[in-house]
């Protein structure tokens, strides 16, 4: 989870400012969360037991009016529709990664991921961006290396992960899509070094930023972990809610189930 939310707040700055470049200054005083943060706390609610998919994101939606909903999303949040509206947007992928930590295996991860997706992203894009993500996350999860993960996406989601960072760098830009999102963020995972190193490549890109990163860091996160420091730091720009949720979420899954190796 707080990967996602690291690389939300990172990007954050850089949404509507695109930075095409690695070297910047990885918080900001203009950086906040957005959406991206609130919709994954709200899944990851659900995942505690706290209620069901729609009723928690609708719940949280009003905690936060203001959160930079995307205009069809706030349409369906704001009003008492409870049905999904096609939405192939990035939205599912940028709040799936609670699925992917408490998954027990890389189906369950997918099989979570398609739910977690389909109360409001029901279109196959939609479903397929948030079970690529939360596979990648569960493969990192259990050791499994960059080349395993790249042919899994591959072969299973037929993302195009042949391009570099270098080569989708200078032609990038905005896109709210999953499948002009999640190959790009989940390359910039592939790449990386470091946790750090993948938000870097993540917010290099350009395009939606704070979704972008919010994909790679959940990833990241999964493999590398997050630094103290990093992880203090960005706390530091939760309120107490959303801190309170994290912190109900790192017992749980200090108190979950094993991981089972693919």
């Amino acid at each position: 989870m707080l990967g996602a939310i690291i690389g939300d707040i990172v990007g954050s700055v850089y949404e509507w400012e695109n930075i095409k470049t690695k070297d910047f200054p990885l918080f900001s005083e203009r950086g906040f969360f957005t959406d991206d943060t609130v919709m994954t706390v709200a899944v990851g609610e659900v995942l505690m037991g706290k209620g069901d998919y729609v009723s928690m994101m609708k719940k949280y939606g009003w905690f936060y009016p203001n959160a930079g909903w995307g205009k069809r999303f706030a349409q369906w949040i704001f009003s008492e529709e409870r049905t999904p509206y096609n939405s192939w947007g990035n939205g599912s992928a940028m709040r799936v990664s609670p699925c992917g930590w408490v998954a027990g295996s890389l189906d369950e991860a997918e099989k979570l991921a398609e739910e977690s997706a389909v109360v409001t992203h029901n279109h196959r894009e939609g479903i397929k961006g948030a079970k690529a993500t939360a596979a990648a996350i569960y493969l990192a999860r259990v050791g499994k290396s960059h080349g395993d993960v790249k042919d899994y996406i591959t072969e299973k989601y037929g993302y195009d992960l042949e391009r570099s960072l270098d080569e989708i760098r200078p032609k990038y830009c905005f896109n709210e899509s999953c499948q002009e999102t999640v190959p790009e963020a989940i390359t910039a995972y592939i790449e990386s070094t470091g946790f750090e190193d993948a938000i870097r490549n993540a917010i290099s890109l350009g395009g939606d930023s704070d979704t972008i990163a919010a994909i790679t860091g959940s990833i990241a996160e999964a493999e590398y972990g997050i630094e103290e420091d990093i992880r203090e730091k960005a706390l530091g720009y939760l309120d107490e809610r959303l801190r309170e949720v994290y912190e109900r979420w790192c017992i749980f899954l200090s108190m979950g189930r094993e991981i089972k190796m693919v």
